[in-house]
């Protein structure tokens, strides 16, 4: 059984850093693609980070380059967001998600989620 579970989540005021966390089982990570996407009310999920496995390739969003780093600790089957410089603007329920394919940033490529976890950045 496959299961993505993220943590990390929380409020913090702009400015503030997060760190999320997305712990695989069922999988491992090598030879697929992990991503980070992201849901803020009223708007569609958007693509945030990828990491292909295999050759610790790195992709960002243009909105987030800079304040965001993807990372991955394969002893622990997990990946990582860490985020600073946060602002209200990064509110969203954040997911991770695993794709098949080497590397792509379309969710419709992504075919196992987590459940998501919020995080609201304060003004």
């Amino acid at each position: 059984q496959v299961q993505l579970v993220e943590s990390g989540g929380g409020l913090v005021q702009a400015g503030g850093s997060l760190r999320l966390s997305c712990a695989a089982s069922g999988l491992t990570f090598r030879s697929y693609t992990m991503g980070w996407f992201r849901q803020a009310p009223g708007k569609e999920r958007e693509f945030v980070a990828a990491i292909s496995w295999s050759t610790d390739s790195r992709y960002y969003a243009d909105s987030v380059k800079g304040r965001l780093t993807i990372s991955r600790d394969n002893a622990k089957n997990t990946v990582y967001l860490q985020m600073s410089s946060l602002k209200p603007e990064d509110t969203a329920v954040y997911y991770c998600a695993r794709s098949s394919r080497y590397y792509t940033v379309n969710p419709s490529e992504y075919d196992y989620w987590g459940q998501g976890t919020q995080v609201t950045v304060s003004s």
